[in-house]
Order: C-alpha cells, then structure tokens, then sequence
C-alpha cells in the first residue's frame, strides 16, 4: 500500500483527453492476440497512472502491456 498527496476521499489526479478511449491491447508485442478494452483512468498528474479495463473482466496498468487507441467515446 501507498500513499500519494493529491488522492483523497474528496480528490483525485486530473484526468486525460486518453479516459474513456477503446483501446485493443496486446502483450509481449503479441498483436495477433489483442483484447478489446477502455482506458478507465488516465492521470495528468502524480502518480501518473493509465489504467486499461479489458473486455475479458482484466484490469491492467498502461505499463503491462502495449495498447493503440482505436476510438473515443
């Protein structure tokens, strides 16, 4: 567990244009697997995080994977 200063019951880092976009995800550079998903955070500030929610029900952090955005909500 962590702490970050600008994550509160009350605030949270600002958020991206990326939030919100479909997005198809790979790994390993494996692009005939690629999985559909949606960016569901992606921070402008500390600590800097995108997170990927992938139509499979997986949740996985930007730095996990390889992704290209293929569409905005």
């Amino acid at each position: 567990m962590g702490v970050v200063s600008n994550i509160k019951h009350d605030q949270f880092p600002k958020q991206g244009t990326f939030k919100g976009a479909f997005v198809m995800v790979c790994f390993h550079y494996d692009r005939e697997h690629e999985i559909p998903g949606v960016i569901v955070r992606d921070d402008e500030e500390e600590p800097f995080e995108t997170i990927i929610a992938l139509e499979d029900g997986r949740v996985v952090r930007a730095t996990e994977c390889q992704y290209k955005i293929v569409g905005k909500r």
